[in-house]
């Protein structure tokens, strides 16, 4: 099955970042060895999806720590990389796995602080390239565990983008949908828009459309209307940031659909690796949510669309509490209700 590479680091040490913001009428990388390029590419979604910032963002921390003098002192060293791992925290504060990365390498250096800085830069290297292929590896599993969720011929409602685009291989909700199609069991992807910035329109269906799955784009006040007529079998959505207790932190318009999906009995599926939870959290309300900039909403594709005068909200994400999600499937297996009781034993 084709995977779509979206971040990759050469042999020469360039980074290449497929810039979706052009998709899909551009098939545009961006190529660069600074890691300011690569903060500015993850806060304008150039690059998007939570496993896939965190994989960006270990890349850009060795861009900027291989451009450090090699005899420089470790407290020196350490010194800017802390500086560094800070300004990629502070470009988006809500998917887990940008910390999780950057919290992983900070590790590695303190584990490894006798070491020449020429060798600490290479093991840097070496270790974010692992994390790429455990995230690929990871999606793969979720899209085989999802899969089997599936037991019928069905009709697949999903949100924003989690294919290849956001991730290191399959995907995670979106690799369900890619897995369950190669068995046979996907008749129609209902692909929701997703206002304001249509990752569901432009992303998602670029993908589908690549693979040859049947979809079709309805807009996010469409989906209601759908469940009602029985046209809708799953929802399948893929998290940012996940709870000790199962709440779900994903893109705005999730929590529509789960409380939609409860009240039409409809299976809601939640996809994501176990580098998205965040056992720091115990409710969803204590999420840190993203808030944008407003002119995405009063804007689109660059063409004003709302009076001169107005304003608006622009929260990237909301909650969603586990109460409403009926599964998390995660690399090492399924997660079911209760799910804090859950978690703890499976993902801990």
């Amino acid at each position: 099955m084709e995977e779509i590479r979206a971040v990759r680091l050469t042999e020469e040490d360039e980074l290449f970042i497929l810039d979706q913001r052009k998709l899909p009428q551009e098939e545009v990388y961006i190529v660069t060895r600074d890691y300011r390029e690569v903060i500015y590419a993850i806060r304008t979604l150039a690059v998007r999806g939570a496993p896939l910032i965190g994989i960006a963002a270990g890349y850009g921390v060795y861009l900027a720590i291989k451009e450090l003098g090699d005899n420089i002192s470790f407290d020196d060293f350490y010194r800017s990389f802390t500086r560094v791992k800070e300004e990629f925290a502070n470009s988006r504060p809500t998917a887990k796995n940008l910390f999780f990365v950057l919290d992983l390498v900070d590790r590695l250096i303190m584990e490894n602080r006798i070491l020449p800085v020429r060798k600490l830069k290479s093991k840097i290297r070496a270790f974010v390239m692992k994390i790429e292929e455990k995230e690929k590896e990871a999606s793969f599993r979720i899209s085989e565990f999802g899969s089997r969720l599936i037991n019928k011929k069905s009709r697949i409602l999903t949100h924003c983008n989690t294919g290849s685009l956001a991730t290191s291989g399959l995907g995670t909700a979106l690799g369900i949908i890619k897995m369950a199609w190669k068995s046979g069991l996907v008749d129609m992807v209902f692909v929701d828009e997703t206002r304001p910035l249509l990752q569901g329109a432009r992303l998602t269906s670029w993908e589908l459309e690549k693979l040859g799955i049947p979809y079709r784009i309805v807009t996010d006040n469409m989906v209601g209307y759908l469940m009602s007529k029985g046209l809708v079998d799953y929802v399948i959505v893929g998290a940012d940031r996940i709870t000790k207790r199962g709440d779900v932190a994903n893109k705005i318009g999730t929590y529509v659909l789960a409380v939609l999906c409860n009240y039409h009995s409809i299976p809601f599926i939640v996809a994501a690796p176990t580098s998205t939870f965040d056992f720091s959290i115990e409710k969803g309300e204590d999420i840190v949510i993203e808030h944008r900039n407003e002119e995405e909403i009063l804007s689109l594709a660059g063409c004003r669309i709302a009076p001169s005068g107005a304003r608006a909200m622009n929260p990237a994400f909301d909650v969603t509490p586990s109460r409403l999600v009926s599964f998390i499937v995660t690399e090492k297996g399924v997660l079911e209700p209760p799910f804090e009781e859950n978690i703890e034993r499976l993902v801990l």
